[in-house]
C-alpha cells in the first residue's frame, strides 16, 4: 500500500477459487491439463485450416480468428490463476490488474463480433446459396474481422480508462480469480454511476445487438431449412451450422447464468470458469466431432505424416 494524504491501492489481492487448502494440488492439474488442452486444441485448427487448401473458405477463415481469441482468451486469466494457485501468492499489481481488465474486456467481445459474423455466414450460404460465393468475398471477410478488432478495442479501451480514473482506498481484496470489472468497481471509493452506465451501453453495442443478429440468421435458417423437401438435404443444411450453433450455446448460456439470474461470489465465479477456460476448450471438439470437412483435414495430415519421413 502507499500513503499519501490518504491509502492508495498499488496492488490488489485475488481470492481465487472457493477450494478447500487440500485439494489445491488436484484443480491446479485440472485447470493445467484444460488450459494447455484448449491451447493446443485451438492451435490445431488454425494449423489444419493453414495446411489444408478446402478449408480456405469464410467459414473457417473466421474459425482460426476464433480459435486464435479462444487461446488469447484464456491465456488473459488461467496462467496468472495457475500461478496464484502454485506459489499461494495471491497478489497482483495495480497496473497488472489494469491491463488484465483491458484484454479480458478486448478478447471476450470479440468473440462475440466472430460468433456474430459466422453466424452471417452460415445465413448467406443457406438462404442465399446461388449469391453465397459473390457475397462471401474476401475482401468482406477481412473488414468483418477488421470492424470486430476495431469495436473491441475500443470498447475495452473505453472501459478501461474510465476503471483507470477511480480511487481505490482501503479493501483491496478481489473476490475471484481475476480482475473482473464489475468486482473492481464494487471496491472503488470513487463514484462509478459512469462506469455502470458505459457497462449497460457498450453491452448492448458488443454482446446484446450481436446475439440478437445471431438468432435472427437462424431464424431465417430454420426457415429455410423447413422449406427443404428432402430429409438428407435437411441434415445436410443442418450439418454445416451445428458446431457453430452449439459454441454460440456454450458462450451466449453462461453470459446469461452470469447476468440473467441471482448473483453470488461463487457462482459468478464458477460460472467465469465455465466461459474462460470450459468453453475455448470444448471449441476445438466441437468442430472437430461434429464437422466432417475437419475430421477430414486431420485425417490427412495425420495419413501425410508417416509418408513424409520415408
Amino acid at each position: 500500500m502507499r500513503r499519501n494524504n490518504q491509502s492508495s491501492v498499488s496492488e490488489f489481492l485475488l481470492l481465487g477459487l472457493p477450494i478447500q487448502p487440500g485439494q489445491q494440488g488436484v484443480f491446479f492439474t485440472l485447470f493445467l491439463g484444460m488450459y494447455l488442452t484448449t491451447v493446443l486444441g485451438n492451435l490445431l485448427i488454425i494449423l489444419l485450416i493453414r495446411l489444408d487448401s478446402r478449408l480456405h473458405t469464410p467459414m473457417y477463415f473466421f474459425l482460426s480468428h476464433l480459435a486464435f481469441t479462444d487461446i488469447s482468451f484464456s491465456s488473459v486469466t488461467a496462467p496468472k490463476m495457475l500461478m496464484n494457485m502454485h506459489t499461494q501468492d495471491q497478489s497482483i499489481s495495480y497496473a497488472g490488474c489494469i491491463s488484465q481488465v483491458y484484454f479480458f474486456l478486448f478478447w471476450g467481445d470479440l468473440d462475440s463480433l466472430l460468433l456474430t459474423s459466422m453466424a452471417y455466414d452460415r445465413y448467406m450460404a443457406i438462404c442465399h446459396p446461388l449469391h453465397y460465393t459473390t457475397i462471401m468475398s474476401q475482401s468482406l471477410c477481412v473488414l468483418l474481422v477488421i470492424v470486430s478488432w476495431v469495436q473491441s478495442c475500443a470498447s475495452a479501451l473505453l472501459h478501461t480508462l474510465l476503471l483507470a480514473r477511480l480511487s481505490f482506498c482501503g479493501d483491496n481484496t478481489v473476490p475471484h480469480f481475476f480482475c473482473d470489472l464489475s468486482t473492481l468497481l464494487k471496491l472503488s471509493s470513487s463514484d462509478t454511476t459512469v462506469n455502470e452506465l458505459l457497462i449497460l451501453t457498450v453491452g448492448v453495442v458488443v454482446i446484446t445487438v450481436p446475439f440478437i443478429c445471431i438468432l435472427v440468421s437462424y431464424g431465417h435458417i430454420g426457415a429455410t431449412i423447413l422449406k427443404v423437401p428432402s430429409t438428407k438435404g435437411m441434415c445436410k443444411a443442418l450439418s454445416t451450422c451445428g458446431s457453430h450453433l452449439s459454441v454460440v450455446s456454450l458462450y451466449y448460456g453462461a453470459i446469461i447464468g452470469l447476468y440473467f439470474f441471482p448473483s453470488s461470489n461463487n457462482k459468478d465465479v464458477i460460472v467465469a470458469v465455465l466461459y474462460t477456460l470450459v468453453t475455448p476448450m470444448l471449441n476445438p471438439f466441437i468442430y472437430s466431432l461434429r464437422n466432417r470437412d475437419m475430421k477430414g483435414a486431420l485425417g490427412n495430415m495425420l495419413s501425410r505424416g508417416p509418408c513424409s519421413s520415408r
